[in-house]
Formats: structure tokens, C-alpha cells, sequence
């Protein structure tokens, strides 16, 4: 990962390549991972305050052994005497240059309190292990105090978050859990959502899971999904374009939205993604899921736009993403997004609604992205969020006639949403 792999793919092929690890030992190794990503930058400096700046360790799997000792120490408790044997030559690792004392040293030597930035963006920044041009950024758009508690909880592991379905059917599949010994609670936000209060994967194991009754994906996707149906009535019936679909997870959801009445035509410019959509909705008997190409976007009612975007409000989920990007990245990712929707509006037929969705907290991908797409296509109106979700949700959800969905107001990410009906 730390030479340039995506953190998902460097961990998916790395476990894939242990095959003597037991389950416990997987969850373990994909969170140690996350979590030295996650918290790097204050791992640094606690590094360089022990007098071991990463800069002097010239090996980058030295740098990651020294992250790791810092957070056994600092996050978990730990001791060198249980550390010790996780890390002591010999090791799986290689190639190493440090010593085991030099370890032993970095988890028992007293650690000094780490001199912090005095300026109020900075200091989050290295609180909470985030690049100072983020922070800064976000901090032109938030209070103090809401963007603390926005990074805090992007800084922590996610907690798994599912969609009942069909939908409408959350207090059934509650129950069910409840007497399989899951304990399960609602998430009020959003009407399919579901939390599950234990750390433990018995979920998995349910009846309720391998009815196909449960479907893993984050309370901001599902109210990405939401914001496709009509002001009035449901989205039966109807034909949905997926147009960036990815791995199919707002695919699925449609698919129970439209009913065998329905159609979901879903496209993605990945085509591994894609195959595994098409496996999923193979997995749920989904047939009215279909995957042509070129997408006949001309047939459809409402078009989904879940546009390639930055990812800052996942960044729990995919901690080093926040490493990788610039300020020069998300100007590239605004261009793009405002070609896809201005290649697309000229496809769609007139009364289409056509759903415009990141997962940014970023108002240049988000805002900016519609205000210059209406400014350069005309015949399109943005239609409010607010009247969907109705007063006491909207309160939460909207900001204007948006859905942007905010951490921790809405568990499990940032996700921002904007309904645009065509003329």
C-alpha cells in the first residue's frame, strides 16, 4: 500500500496470499491496516518526538513496523511484551534494517507530549490525521466544532451498516435478527437502514443474511437511492439508468425500488466492477437487471449519475485515500463530472430525472459541478430534496435544495445528492 497500491486491493491480495490465517486473524490484519493508514500522520509525529523520524528510516516496511508498534501502544494499550512477539525477528517482513530493541524502545520510552500546531485547522489536521490543505478547505465551510466532530468521525473505523429489503420490511428483519440472538437496531435516517450493535460477524451467519433479506451498503447510499424516487407514489414500474454503477450496490437497491415491474439498466466504465454487479444481481435472481451496452439512456425515467469523485466522505472507509489526493486532483474530478453530466443530457429524454450523486464532502464536485452544468446546458431545473424526505428529515439531510448528508449527523460517510429534471 504504502508503495502506491490502493489499501483495498493491497490488503485483498495480501490475505488472499495468507491462506493459513483464520477469520480472526483476517479481521484482524484488514483493521491494523486501516488503522495505521487512518492514523498516520499523528503516528508520525509521535515517531519523530521518540527521536525516530520516518524520514531516517529508509526502508518503507520499517516505516509501516514502527507505525504499527506506535499503535499497539497508543490505540490499543499494548506492552512490549505482548508487541514483542507480533514484530520480532524473525518476521514475515522483508527486507528489514531495524532491531528488536529499537522497537522495544519506541513502545517503552516515555513519550513527551507532542508539540501541536496552535492554529485551530492545523491542530484538527494533526489531531485527526487529515492533509492541512483538506482541513483548511473544510474548515472555509464549517464551524469549528462541526468540523471536529466531522473529522473525529472520519478518523474511526466504520461501523457496518445494512439496507433491509424489500424495502418497507426493517421492523420484520429486525425481529428476525433479534431471534437469531443478532442485536440490531434502526437507523432513523433513512427507513431500510440498519446498525448492528456487536462487533461480531454472526450476521453473516443468519438465515435473515443468506435469504438475501439483508444487503450490506452505507446510510448515505441509501438515501442516494431515495432521492430517485418520484416527489409522489414509488419508483415501481419504472426504468432506472445506473449509469456509473460500480460493484452494483445502488444497482440492487433500484432493482427492489422498480419491482419486476421495472427495469435497471446499469453500465459502469470498469469492467471488473461490472462483473461482479452482474454476480450480485445473478446472487438475488434479480432478471429485470440487465447490462447492455451502450446504456439506451433514452428509455429511461430516471438516470442515476453516481459520479467518479474524490471519495473525502469515505474516508473512514478508505483511509489512504486522503494521502493520495490534492487540491489539483478535485479540480480534475470537477471537470470530469461536469463532462459526464453534459454528455449525458442530451441522451435523456424530456421529463427524465436524472440524480446526480458523489460521495465528496467538497463543494467544487458538488454545488459547483450542478451550478455550471445548469449555467452551460439549458432546458434542466433542479427540483428540491426537502419535500422527499419531508420536515423532520430534511432538517438533517438538506442543505438547500441538496442532500448532503454529513457526518456523524448521517452514520457511515458523506454524501451529497442533487435532482435535476429535465425540460
Amino acid at each position: 500500500m504504502l508503495k502506491g497500491e490502493p489499501l483495498k486491493a493491497a490488503l485483498a491480495n495480501a490475505l488472499r496470499d495468507a491462506e493459513s490465517l483464520g477469520g480472526q486473524e483476517r479481521r484482524f490484519t484488514a483493521l491494523a491496516v486501516r488503522e495505521m493508514s487512518r492514523h498516520q500522520r499523528l503516528l508520525d509525529l509521535a515517531s519523530r518526538t521518540l527521536g525516530h523520524p520516518p524520514s531516517k528510516i529508509g526502508l518503507l516496511e520499517d516505516q509501516a513496523l514502527v507505525r504499527y508498534v506506535l499503535w499497539r501502544r497508543l490505540f490499543c494499550g499494548a506492552s512490549w511484551a505482548r508487541i514483542g512477539p507480533e514484530v520480532k525477528l524473525p518476521g514475515p517482513v522483508r527486507p528489514r534494517t531495524i532491531k528488536d530493541d529499537l522497537l522495544a524502545r519506541v513502545v517503552e520510552s516515555p513519550l513527551p507530549e507532542p508539540a501541536m500546531p496552535e492554529s485551530g485547522p492545523e491542530r484538527l489536521a494533526t489531531r485527526y490525521s487529515f492533509p492541512n490543505w483538506l482541513v483548511q478547505r473544510l474548515a472555509e465551510l464549517h464551524p469549528e466544532p462541526v468540523l471536529e466532530a466531522m473529522l473525529a468521525a472520519l478518523d474511526e473505523d466504520p461501523t457496518l451498516h445494512f439496507r433491509a429489503r424489500p424495502s418497507g420490511t426493517r421492523a420484520e428483519v429486525l425481529a428476525r435478527l433479534a431471534e437469531e440472538g443478532v442485536v440490531a437496531e434502526p437507523v432513523e435516517v433513512a427507513p431500510d437502514a440498519v446498525r448492528i450493535a456487536e462487533a461480531s460477524h454472526r450476521v453473516f451467519e443468519t438465515r435473515v443474511m443468506k435469504e438475501g433479506r439483508l444487503q450490506v451498503q452505507d446510510v448515505g447510499s441509501q438515501l442516494i437511492v431515495e432521492a430517485c424516487r418520484p416527489l409522489e407514489g414509488s419508483l415501481s414500474g419504472q426504468t432506472v439508468a445506473d449509469v456509473c454503477a460500480g460493484a452494483g450496490g445502488k444497482t440492487l437497491a433500484l432493482a427492489d425500488e422498480v419491482g419486476k415491474s421495472g427495469r435497471v439498466l446499469a453500465g459502469d466504465r470498469s469492467r471488473r466492477r461490472l462483473a461482479q454487479a452482474r454476480e450480485r444481481a445473478r446472487e438475488l435472481s434479480l432478471r429485470h437487471v440487465s447490462f447492455p451496452h451502450p446504456l439506451p439512456m433514452a428509455q429511461a425515467d430516471v438516470v442515476l449519475v453516481d459520479a467518479p469523485c474524490s471519495g473525502t466522505g469515505s474516508l473512514a472507509r478508505e483511509p489512504d485515500q486522503k494521502w493520495k489526493l490534492t487540491a489539483k486532483s478535485v479540480e480534475e474530478f470537477h471537470d470530469t463530472q461536469l463532462a459526464l453530466l453534459e454528455e449525458l443530457a442530451g441522451q435523456v429524454k424530456p421529463g427524465a430525472l436524472v440524480v446526480y450523486a458523489t460521495c465528496s464532502l467538497l463543494p467544487e464536485e458538488n454545488d459547483a459541478v450542478v451550478r455550471d452544468f445548469l449555467a452551460r446546458v439549458p432546458g434542466f431545473t433542479v427540483e428540491p430534496l426537502a419535500p422527499l424526505f419531508g420536515p423532520e428529515r430534511a432538517a438533517v439531510l438538506c442543505d438547500g435544495p441538496f442532500l448532503r448528508a454529513l457526518p456523524p449527523r448521517v452514520p457511515g460517510g458523506g454524501f451529497f445528492a442533487a435532482r435535476l429534471r429535465k425540460g
